[in-house]
């Protein structure tokens, strides 16, 4: 055993210089780390595999001078034979603590988010995640989060913001239809259908919002507005006419979005006044159902009339 201790010894030294040059003319096939580099050349091929090498040779000389071939050759083979196990080995520990760093960062993003939705729901003003809607999620919930990704993908973070102004909204009536009445009443159920009609509704809008932003995401209007002030005297008529007509698609645009964003802003004042009634409703008393049609006969005209006029258009 001490034999070949010496003979590995032996062939270590011998093997320090070749991969000492290799290592210096390219570290990466010398080292097995990610970033090689040729300070790190020197560290190992002048240091440690020389330290490594003059251990097992003092360790060895218990038995006199004996070095063993199979030692020597081993000794020859063992740099060439540990690099790729080296680079095996950090590869699987860096995809094991890159994992583990996903995980974290999942489990840390979660918590994060379910804290702002808690700490949202206590202002009363709830944001919507379109990567990641609630746990509890409901056809309303799922289309006002596809609605707002889409106008957060056009950029349009100033229509968006009117999905999680509906998303808070339809919590907060739905969160006092659920403590006025049971699920299995007539009442809860007609009142939620409403509130879900003029909910999607608004999804519709917010839909179409996305859709005539899209038609006019490629036209910059401050471009061409800067265009025809400053090359007023050079461009052609068909120029300034063809930029001109960009503008009012535009302002065309922007119009019909104000229109959508109105019946939404309408549709939150429904809510709003549902919410009202539904909070002064005593359903202990016995005129609660009478109280309950009165306060739902708001949001019924406004949901019918709605759907009146869209059909309309």
């Amino acid at each position: 055993m001490l034999g070949f201790l010496q003979g590995l010894a032996y062939g270590l030294f011998v093997t320090c210089l070749p991969w000492f040059l290799i290592g210096m003319a390219s570290p990466r096939l010398a080292l097995a780390e990610l970033d090689p580099n040729r300070i790190q050349v020197i560290v190992r091929y002048w240091l440690l595999v020389p330290f490594v090498a003059f251990v097992f040779w003092l360790t060895s000389l218990w038995g006199g001078f004996d070095p063993s071939l199979a030692g020597w050759l081993v000794g020859l083979v063992a740099i060439a034979v540990e690099l790729p196990l080296e680079r095996r080995a950090r590869n699987w520990w860096q995809r094991w603590r890159a994992r583990r760093r996903a995980r974290r960062q999942a489990a840390e993003d979660s918590r994060q988010r379910a804290e702002r939705q808690r700490e949202a729901q206590e202002r009363g003003g709830l944001s919507l995640d379109p990567e990641h809607p609630p746990a509890d999620a409901d056809e309303v919930v799922r289309a006002l989060c596809a609605a707002k990704g889409e106008l957060l993908a056009l950029s349009r973070e100033d229509v968006a913001v009117q999905a999680d102004r509906l998303y808070s909204r339809y919590r907060h009536v739905e969160t006092l239809l659920a403590a006025r009445f049971e699920r299995t009443e007539l009442a809860y159920q007609r009142a939620h259908g409403l509130v879900n009609e003029v909910c999607l509704g608004a999804v519709d809008n917010l839909t179409r919002m996305a859709a005539q932003a899209r038609s006019v995401a490629g036209v910059d209007g401050d471009f061409v507005r800067r265009r025809l002030d400053r090359e007023r005297q050079t461009l052609s008529v068909a120029e300034r006419l063809a930029l001109k007509r960009r503008l009012e698609l535009v302002a065309d645009t922007e119009r019909h979005l104000r229109e959508l964003s109105a019946r939404n802003e309408a549709a939150l004042t429904a809510l709003d006044d549902t919410a009202v009634a539904l909070a002064r409703v005593e359903t202990q008393r016995p005129q609660a159902s009478v109280a309950a049609e009165r306060a739902l006969g708001d949001l019924r005209r406004f949901a019918e009339g709605a759907a009146r006029y869209s059909r309309s258009q």
